[in-house]
């Protein structure tokens, strides 16, 4: 029983060597230059300086995603809650907190933080 699985585990392990051996013999070598071995993040050029000024809309883009994906996390459990407590404490609860979300998407608009393009 123990040889059996021995010899199974030797087996796979050399199908598995062999497989490797033949994808590194049989891939396309092409010659990476620079610009494609550099890392490359949020459109900045990583090989220019990297004490470029920062632009700011980015930032408040960035900024709002994080409040909307925070109020999606708290607002899905809201459909789920009234059935385990009372409803006059959720209602209240619910109410306020969506008020507090639009007085503050309010406040967004009229800043001009939700003009993407201007």
């Amino acid at each position: 029983m123990i040889f059996i699985i021995f010899l199974m585990s030797l087996i796979i392990l050399m199908i598995s060597a062999i497989v490797m051996i033949l994808t590194n013999l049989l891939s396309k070598k092409n010659i990476e230059d620079r610009e494609k071995s550099s890392p490359f993040e949020c459109g900045f050029d990583p090989i220019s300086s990297s004490r470029l000024p920062f632009s700011l809309r980015f930032f408040l883009i960035a900024i709002i995603f994080l409040i909307f994906d925070v109020e999606i996390a708290l607002i899905l459990p809201m459909t789920i809650i009234p059935f385990s407590s009372n409803i006059i404490t959720w209602s209240l609860t619910s109410v306020v907190f969506l008020f507090i979300l639009t007085v503050g998407l309010y406040h967004e608009w009229n800043q001009g933080s939700l003009e993407w393009a201007s």
